[in-house]
């Protein structure tokens, strides 16, 4: 991906160059979540269904580092660890804990959290106090009335919300957020859910958003029919393409992610073929850890 250098350069959700050839792992540490999105249905896992929220287990801190020792032991191409969830990583306290075991014990690891803004303008010191240093944040609206689709309630300090409160003091907290962590020098990703009929127009204005504020890169994914939306028809390829297009015009556009789950490890598009014989079985799982 032009434009990136450091670390995020060999970093294989951010980088076209480094897909294929270096690998992440993610570690689901992080369960409790602060939204409800229409998209997301965490309630199960099936061992071949790769999307965000999935995971097999969910791990302690401890735990995940040990888990990152044992990946980076059979596959010393993963340059980067992860938190994804299943939940709002910043939500959980578990995450920030990962994130200095891993930073004390392994420190050429590039760290990268998925957030969805609600608690980033207050987490970006501790976030950079424990190492990250890159961030991807999703962002699938600017305006309440297409976000108010998206998101069925909020939680903020211990109270739901109601939609015409909630909706936004999400929307506001996601600039805030993602303006702070560029101040703060993090290179920042974001990342759009495309719901045809729902979305598809917040797309130029999300992207002129975010590339003003300073973001890296965007990376526009098609919806995953689920949870409330479970009868709702992805986007066609074509769409697609044509919301990247209008994208492009104000923020480089990340292509090939794989929308991995919430446990994925390996080097994104070779995770079936790369585990080798007789290794633990969850290695072997594709896109699983």
């Amino acid at each position: 991906m032009p434009g990136l250098t450091g670390p995020a350069a060999e970093h294989p959700c951010f980088s076209g160059g480094a897909h294929r050839r270096f690998g992440r792992i993610h570690l689901p540490v992080a369960p409790r979540c602060n939204l409800q999105c229409a998209y997301c249905d965490r309630r199960y896992d099936c061992p071949n269904e790769s999307r965000p929220g999935v995971t097999s287990s969910l791990l302690t801190p401890k735990d995940a580092v040990q888990r990152t020792a044992l990946a980076l032991a059979r596959e010393p191409r993963i340059r980067v660890a992860g938190v994804a969830g299943p939940g709002e990583p910043l939500d959980n306290p578990e995450t920030y804990e990962t994130f200095r075991l891993l930073h004390r014990r392994f420190p050429a690891l590039t760290l990268c959290v998925s957030t969805n803004g609600l608690l980033l303008p207050d987490r970006v010191e501790a976030l950079t106090d424990c190492g990250v240093r890159t961030l991807t944040i999703t962002i699938n609206a600017v305006h309440p009335g297409p976000a108010a689709a998206l998101y069925s309630s909020v939680r903020w300090r211990g109270t739901i919300l109601p939609p015409e409160e909630g909706v936004p003091l999400l929307l506001s907290r996601q600039r805030e957020g993602l303006e702070r962590a560029v101040q703060a020098g993090f290179t920042v990703k974001v990342n759009t859910v495309l719901v045809p009929g729902v979305n598809q127009d917040e797309i130029p204005s999300i992207a002129a958003l975010a590339g003003a504020a300073g973001a890296a890169l965007m990376n526009i994914t098609p919806l995953i029919p689920c949870g409330l939306l479970a009868g709702r028809a992805p986007p066609t390829p074509a769409q697609l393409h044509h919301a990247r297009r209008l994208a492009g015009a104000h923020l480089p556009q990340f292509t090939h992610c794989r929308q991995c789950r919430a446990d994925a490890c390996g080097v994104p598009g070779l995770e079936a073929k790369e585990a080798p014989s007789g290794s633990h079985p969850v290695l072997n799982r594709s896109r699983t850890l």
